[in-house]
């Protein structure tokens, strides 16, 4: 686990996974991929320093590439982080079944008593909450750069 930590830990490597989700949410037909010139430009970036970054997300398995001529073509591989969602679910969803109780209007300090299907359904509705969190951050920093 410690080199997925690694990998994501870089702020670089968050913005081009940043920029290969939204490229998969905001450009279906592509397949979710995109040119290195193209996060080049989104990110602002060096190109070596891209590449640098690809190769590092390429080699943890973050994201799959398809080379074209010398084009190469990177989209991102979720697999490895839902292995590191799986490892961390047993951390967070108790947490996430608490605070969907509370957003549902339960009293911050009040002890809910949950069936396992309630968790189950609490911690699927955070884990939904957190990633349009995420997506919706991404946009807007991926907006503030342009």
């Amino acid at each position: 686990m410690a080199d997925i930590f690694d990998v994501v830990a870089d702020p670089t490597r968050r913005d081009i996974l940043g920029v290969l989700l939204d490229r998969e949410s905001s450009v279906p037909e592509s397949g979710g991929e995109i040119s290195v010139g193209e996060i080049v430009t989104a990110l602002g970036v060096s190109q070596p320093t891209v590449s640098k970054h690809l190769k590092v997300l390429r080699e943890s398995g973050l994201v799959g590439v398809r080379e074209e001529g010398q084009h190469r073509y990177y989209r991102l591989d979720r697999a490895p982080l839902e292995r590191l969602e799986d490892w961390l679910i047993p951390f967070v969803s108790t947490d996430a079944a608490t605070d969907a109780v509370t957003l549902a209007g339960a009293d911050a300090g009040a002890e809910v008593d949950l069936n396992a299907d309630q968790r189950a359904f609490a911690s699927a509705l955070g884990k939904a909450f957190a990633e349009t969190a995420h997506q919706v951050t991404a946009v807007v920093a991926q907006r503030k750069r342009r």
